[in-house]
This record gives C-alpha cells, structure tokens and sequence, in this order.
C-alpha cells in the first residue's frame, strides 16, 4: 500500500495526534477499511520517529473516543528509511462515532463528516455485509468446485497472500464456509460448480439489438442475440466480457505507419463497469440477474441494487464503499480488481481520450445502471498560443506529458501567481471544452478533451 498515495484507505500522519488519529480510526472502520501509517507527511516522508509506547498510548487514548471502540491490528510497516508504525483498521459492521457524535468516511485524503441521511443509508448498508457469510440452506462442502478454488488460491499466492493454512481454513478465514465446512453466500458465489441453483439471481443476461432501442430488426419484438450467462462470478465475469468482445464492433486506425485496433468501447471501461456490476450488485435482490444491453449507439450495463452506503452520483469518483466487502476483495485477489477503491476515474478518462463522451451513470433505490456511448467526437484543436495565456500553455504541455494536471501540481509550475487566479485559468480552459474536469474537493483532476 505505501506505493500508493494516501486516499480511500491509506492514511500518514505525520505524528501520533491523539484527535487525528481518532478521526482516521473511525473514518476508516465506517468504510472499507485501510492502515494508518505514522510517522510520515502527507507526501509519503518521513518526518518524526515515533516510538512504540508513544504510538500505543495515542492508540488506546484515541479508541476512548470512538463510538464503540475500533477494533485494530499493530503491525511494522518496512520501508528504506527503516521500520514504521502501522495500524490496521479492518471494516468494521458497526457503526463508529466519536465522541462528539459525528459520523466520518474518507474521502480521498480527508475525514469527513456525513449527512443525516448518509449516516442513515450507511448504518442499513452496514447490515447488509453479513448477508455475505450466512450459510447457504442446502448448501454442502462437495457443492465447492476444487478446481476454481484451486486457481483462486494460486492467484492469491501471485498477489504476496503466503498459504500457511490448509484449504478448509482459509476457506473458513476468507468467510467462504463456516467452522464446519457449510457454504456461505460468498462461498457460493465464489466457488460453487452452479451458484444459480441456490442464487438464480447471480447470472447475467447479455442482450444485443440492432437499432437504438429495445427492438427487432423489422421494429417489433425481438433481439439479435440473446445469452444466458451462469457459473461462479469470476467465470460469469470471463464469459461477459467474451461475448461483449465478439459483438464490439472492431477497427483500425494508422498511428505513425503502424495499424492499431480500434475498438467500438475502451477494453478498460467495459470491463471495469462490468466487474462493478458483479462485484457491487445487491444479491439479496430476487428474481432480477445483472442486465447487458447492446445497442448500435450505446452499451448498458445494469446491476440490482442502488448505490450502496453514503455512496451517491456526485461523490462516486472520489469515494468508495462495498456492498460485497468479501466479494470484492475475492475479486481483488483473483486479479479482476486490480486496485481497491480506484477504477471509475479511469473509466471515464478511457472513454474521453477514445474520443466519446463520459460514461452516463444512473442511480434509482433499486437499479444502478452504467451507459457507454461509441459514438466518437471530433477533438478540439487547442490554439495554444492565440487563445491562451503563457500559464494555461504551460499547464496543457504539462497534460500532454503527464495525462493530467491538479491545482497542486499547476501552482507548482506557477508558484509566483495566486491560486485564485491558476483556478481561473483552469476554469477558462474547461469552459472553452479544451480540458475535462475529473472528481471534486481534493480529487480534482483535469484532463485533455
């Protein structure tokens, strides 16, 4: 985790703040958990030593202000400038408090407060998480196909996950099978030879029409292909996206005297909106599989279940939170995720640079639906000289270097002008549809349109 930067679930703190790190520990445990790493500025350096009795005297006076208590692990945590103090905060199934009544998430890098309602649609969610390790009535232990556990346990090893236990405990420790070997939900889902025999819910139906609407070829009812699609997730993930891929239409551009494929979608935004899709549907929902509907303008991609927890449309590039926290990370580990909490940012980048507009994301209480688009549109040429001030021309050759700026990164290129005015700038160039705006607060990014 410390290659990454500090976000949704990796916290530095540059000293162990009895508040601070209170506020972490609480922020963290109401989301998907994460580790605080103290010690270290917000830049990844270290900046004071911090002893382990200093550590654990602000670690046990900080849990004195949480509403209950967070449950934590002590661990080191190596880098090149020697041992660091980690704490581990596993998601928790309650909901924390401190002690002053607020109710905090992460987002990004900040603890924030929620909302009534938030804490209202959090605390149902925080339900629904034991939902994933309720044994299966029917189920047995031979239901497990071997061979799919077996592939997801070497997918683990190539991930660093060392296997010091035999398969029925870490069955057991992922939460897949009780202490007696029964399935669970996530057992099932994950590792079952048919899951739809006790989840009918738990497939996909790919349908594709030939028109811009729900419709045959002579205008009635009908379809041009219609697939049923069943198995444990990671297979039912497998089969979707092979045939999305056979119906895409596919071709070709010349990029400097070489031939490069050009798809009808980006291979990263299909596959990423379809993993969110398994991996976020509510499988409590009977009687409704995940929909995938192609259309010669658009592809839909609708999944049972509203956003969960606090989670809502304006804060779902910055923000994470999991319905199915062991699905997904079963999914992590068997390398359809490749990092937790990321993903949607650069879904959208990849259809922007491919020329189409935003994905379109639709929330009701019961269905969250993704629209890919694939219809291209003419890129603006930007008149870097005419129409731009010398900062805004620095500011874009920075883009096109790097494939983003943030307002951080452009006052570091300017660190004369204010950065009322470096907003400005950055205003005036997504207002002229030169730059496109990416997340808000502090996961604000800009990019080239």
């Amino acid at each position: 985790m410390l290659k990454q930067k500090p976000g949704q679930r990796l916290a530095f703190l540059a000293e162990a703040d009895v508040e601070a790190l209170a506020a972490c520990l609480v922020a963290l445990a109401n989301g998907d958990g994460g580790l605080i790493v103290l010690g270290l500025n917000e830049n990844g350096r270290p900046v004071n030593e911090i002893w382990e009795e200093e550590a654990e005297g602000a670690l046990l006076e900080a849990a004195r202000l949480c509403r209950p208590p967070v449950p934590t692990r002590w661990q080191q945590v190596e880098t090149p400038q020697g041992t660091l103090i980690g704490i581990d905060v596993p998601r928790s199934t309650d909901l924390h408090t401190l002690d002053d009544g607020r109710v905090l998430v992460r987002s990004g890098t900040a603890n924030r407060p929620l909302t009534g309602d938030e804490v209202r649609n959090l605390a149902n969610s925080k339900n629904t998480a034991e939902y994933e390790t309720e044994i299966v009535p029917g189920a047995r232990y031979t239901d497990l196909d071997t061979n799919i556990v077996q592939d997801y346990l070497a997918r683990r090893e190539q991930r660093g996950q060392a296997r010091t236990l035999s398969t029925r405990e870490l069955l057991f420790e992922i939460g897949a099978t009780d202490r007696n070997g029964h399935p669970t939900t996530i057992g099932i889902l994950l590792f079952a030879r048919n899951p739809q025999m006790f989840f009918p819910q738990s497939g996909i139906v790919f349908v594709k029409f030939p028109g811009t609407e729900p419709r045959g070829e002579d205008g009635g009812i009908g379809y041009g292909r219609r697939d049923e699609i069943n198995g444990p997730v990671a297979r039912v993930i497998e089969r979707a996206w092979n045939i999305i891929f056979e119906e895409m239409r596919v071709g070709a551009t010349v990029n400097q005297l070489e031939r490069e494929e050009l798809l009808e979608y980006p291979r990263f935004a299909v596959r990423e909106a379809l993993v969110n899709a398994v991996a976020h549907r509510d499988y409590r929902i009977q009687g409704r599989r995940i929909e995938i509907r192609m259309y010669a303008n658009r592809l839909e991609i609708i999944s049972p279940g509203g956003l969960p927890g606090y989670m809502t449309l304006d804060n779902l590039v910055e923000e994470h939170f999991s319905r199915n926290p062991r699905l997904v990370n079963g999914l992590y580990q068997w390398g359809y995720i490749e990092e937790l909490g990321l993903g949607i940012d650069q879904m959208i980048e990849e259809m922007v640079q491919a020329g189409h507009k935003p994905p379109d994301f639709k929330a009701t209480p019961h269905l969250f639906t993704v629209t890919l688009h694939n219809k291209r549109q003419r890129q603006p040429t930007p008149k870097w000289t005419k129409s731009m001030n010398e900062r805004q021309t620095r500011a874009l050759t920075y883009v096109r270097e790097n494939g983003s700026i943030t307002n951080r990164e452009y006052q570091k290129l300017c660190p004369d002008v204010s950065a009322e005015t470096l907003r400005l700038d950055l205003v005036d160039l997504v207002d002229r549809g030169i730059l496109l705006k990416i997340g808000s607060k502090k996961g604000t990014h800009y990019i080239l349109k």
